[in-house]
């Protein structure tokens, strides 16, 4: 049986997941209702891939691996180092936004490692669709990023991918997804081959399980892999001996034990515990390594801190700073867009202690908060920050290529904000009251920005960015025009006493929240910070008057979460994560103690 191995890659939201579910569906890969590839719970709630994942089909007597790919640039990591696995690479576009940032990325990675990608351009069928300009726009964009010239000769297909229809032409009859299927075999190279060649084979990602520990998953270049055989690893630091315990194919969403894999395939591999991603696997020490996997660095940091508010240990059940560490640990396995720090040590001078984590931005980051808190872990982390190098002598952060789409009434206003957070607008257009605008912007720039903007447009723009390197430092930005409103007292917040501070900007908390001294209850539109008392009630007495017993209407409250948290939040607060909970606090609780770090300041 031959084998292809294709990526599906996409901006957010392009429809890969859908695709990937219906070619399952179509092929024996997806028996059950309901069952798609965006298995983990945040990934369904939130409706985007976060983590790679393998599945195979099999058509026309032949095996085809498929790897679904995140579309979010925070988690452009897993991308990169699925596209070194691979043959070929479906890169799918909507036809009504065309090519976008993240479409952009993906595309260089897969070009610039060779790859001739076949176009799906999906969701023909909506009514503002524009194939041709889409078309048109990714050619385009094809020789922008320097393709070769058969790589722009590429195939394109048409697809409904909800309804599991592919065309070969605009106008075609078509029930199914044989169209795109066929042409898969057409274009994409036949990976098993070299099976009489001695065995090598590279990780590129990372699993784990309860019983078997870390887990690789590998594709095998040349000859065969065998479950029980005894294997050479080599990484950048040398090489050092292994043995395979148990050898998994992937055959539809679920993983099959087998004895033997061939040359060409994809599968996953228990039995070596310090496995890491990039590493090559061979029989024989004389087989020379396979180029080493190189991932993006990070581009902002914060840091993880034993939770000390006057409410800590009320709801988690891992919050020590060993329980946070191990966690970490954990996460760093897998997690290859993730740095972490164990080293600063900050002791009692000046807080607790903490753990620097490194991330790809504020998603990536808040995922793993998400899922820490999901774990019954308890923390607080600072403020997010852009990590700053210098070069040459020079300065530099990391910026972005900010694409907007927003109605154009609504342009004015954001052009103005974004300015101000020191974006530098490359382009401008305008189709049917829709605005297009696009801006080179520092990440410091963005960070804090998406709530606004939602705000900004009312919920009808689009906004997304991908990070496109360290340039010149742009100097101060100024982004919080608003104070914090801290709570001076500890108790049960009140409707009679929020009712009064709600005019004075936006509350956190609802009436009977349970707040403490120094816990940040909402913000002062205009102005410094304001220490107010929540918990004040109504005096009573026995007269009655007229007038004096209205109704009181409280304006729903904004809630906090973790994200929302993370954009709002100053240098001198914390946010406090616990599994029930997300609350701001100052990083000093007191009056006092506010006035006495500001001196020292």
């Amino acid at each position: 049986m031959q084998i292809r191995n294709i990526a599906i890659i996409a901006h957010v939201d392009h429809g890969k997941t859908t695709l990937t579910d219906a070619l399952m569906k179509q092929n024996g890969g997806l028996q059950d209702e309901g069952v798609s590839m965006d298995s983990n719970d945040l990934e369904k709630e939130r409706g985007i891939t976060i983590y790679s994942k393998n599945t195979s089909i099999t058509y026309k007597d032949t095996k085809i691996n498929i790897v679904d790919t995140p579309g979010h640039a925070d988690f452009g990591s897993e991308v990169e180092r699925v596209l070194r696995a691979i043959d070929s690479v479906l890169l799918l576009v909507d036809a009504v936004e065309g090519p976008m940032p993240q479409t952009r990325f993906v595309l260089k990675k897969s070009l610039e490692l060779g790859l001739k990608p076949i176009v799906v351009i999906n969701k023909i069928d909506k009514p503002a669709s524009d194939v041709a300009r889409v078309h048109d726009e990714i050619l385009e964009l094809f020789f922008e990023l320097g393709a070769t010239d058969e790589q722009a000769d590429f195939q394109t297909i048409y697809a409904i991918g909800r309804e599991g229809k592919a065309f070969k032409n605009l106008g075609d009859d078509s029930k199914d997804l044989s169209p795109l299927l066929d042409l898969i075999l057409e274009k994409v190279p036949v990976a098993s081959k070299g099976e009489g060649d001695k065995m090598s084979a590279q990780v590129f990602n990372l699993g784990y399980d309860n019983f078997l520990g870390r887990m690789a998953v590998a594709r095998i270049y040349s000859g065969k892999l065998k479950s029980g055989s005894q294997l050479f690893v080599k990484g950048e630091n040398g090489t050092r001996g292994g043995k395979i315990t148990k050898l998994f194919s992937f055959e539809g969403i679920a993983r099959k034990e087998c004895a033997e894999a061939l040359s060409g395939d994809i599968v996953m591999i228990a039995g070596i515990p310090d496995i890491f991603i990039g590493e090559t696997l061979c029989e024989d020490e004389s087989v020379e390594a396979l180029p080493h996997i190189a991932i993006d660095e990070p581009t902002l940091s914060l840091n993880f801190l034993v939770n000390d508010s006057p409410f800590a240990g009320k709801e988690g059940k891992f919050v020590t700073s060993r329980q946070i560490k191990e966690r970490l640990d954990k996460e760093l396995e897998i997690n290859v867009g993730l740095k972490v720090d164990f080293s600063p040590d900050q002791g009692n001078k000046a807080g607790p202690s903490f753990f620097k984590v490194y991330g790809r931005g504020e998603l990536h980051i808040a995922i793993l908060l998400e899922n820490m808190r999901r774990e019954g872990f308890e923390m607080q982390v600072s403020q997010p920050e852009v990590i700053i190098k210098e070069e040459g002598g020079v300065k530099t952060e990391p910026y972005e290529e900010l694409v907007i789409d927003v109605p154009t009434e609504s342009s004015g206003g954001v052009i103005e904000k974004i300015g101000k957070r020191k974006g530098i607008m490359k382009d401008m257009t305008e189709k049917h009251g829709i605005t297009r605008i696009i801006f080179d912007i520092p990440t410091r720039g963005l960070l804090g920005y998406r709530g606004e903007f939602i705000v900004d447009t009312k919920g009808e723009g689009i906004m997304s960015s991908r990070v496109t390197g360290f340039k010149q430092y742009a100097g101060e930005i100024k982004k919080r025009e608003y104070g914090s409103m801290t709570s001076m007292v500890s108790g049960k917040a009140v409707a009679f006493a929020l009712a009064n501070l709600q005019d004075r900007g936006l509350l956190y908390v609802e009436h009977g929240a349970e707040v403490y001294e120094g816990m940040v209850i909402g913000n002062v539109l205009k102005g410094e910070d304001m220490a107010v008392n929540p918990t004040k009630g109504k005096q009573l007495t026995n007269m009655r008057a007229s007038g004096t017993d209205d109704a009181i209407v409280l304006k729903p409250a904004f809630i906090l979460s973790i994200e929302r948290g993370l954009e709002v939040m100053s240098a001198d607060e914390y946010l406090e994560i616990t599994p029930n909970s997300v609350r701001l606090r100052k990083k000093y609780l007191t009056e006092l103690d506010r006035t006495k770090a500001q001196r020292v300041n």
